[in-house]
C-alpha cells in the first residue's frame, strides 16, 4: 500500500512560481514511476509531468513544457516546480505512483494523493 500526500499549493500571482511536494509512505520509493496530474473545475484530469523510477527520464505536457520541472529524491519525495504561472494553471494538483510506466495515462498509476490546490490570480 502506498500513501501519497501533496503539499505546497496556494495562491500565487500571475508570473509567479511554486514548488509542490509529494511525500510517499512506501518501503521502497525507487520501484515506482511517479507523475503529476491536475484537474480544474469542470474539466477532466490532465497529465502534467512524469518521471521514471530511476529519475533519468521525464515527460511533460505540451501546455507546461519549459515552465515546469519534475524531480524526485531517493527516499520518498516527488517535486514539481512551476514557473511563470498563469490563470490556466489553476487546478488541484495530484501526484500518482505506479509500477507499469512513467506515462501520460492515468490508468498506469495505481496510487493517488488527495491533491493540493494551486490558484493563480492577481
Amino acid at each position: 500500500q502506498v500513501q501519497l500526500v501533496e503539499s505546497g499549493g496556494g495562491l500565487v500571482q500571475p508570473g509567479g512560481s511554486l514548488q509542490l511536494s509529494c511525500l510517499a509512505s512506501v518501503r521502497t520509493f525507487t520501484i515506482y514511476d511517479m507523475a503529476w496530474f491536475r484537474q480544474a473545475p469542470g474539466k477532466e484530469r490532465e497529465f502534467v509531468a512524469s518521471i521514471d523510477r530511476t529519475g533519468g527520464n521525464t515527460l511533460f505536457a505540451v501546455s507546461v513544457k519549459g515552465r515546469v520541472g519534475i524531480s524526485r529524491d531517493y527516499y520518498n519525495t516527488l517535486y514539481l516546480d512551476l514557473h511563470n504561472l498563469n490563470a490556466e494553471d489553476t487546478a488541484a494538483y495530484y501526484c500518482a505512483a505506479g509500477d507499469r510506466a512513467a506515462s501520460r495515462v492515468p490508468s498506469d498509476y495505481d496510487y493517488w494523493g488527495q491533491g493540493t490546490q494551486v490558484t493563480v490570480s492577481s
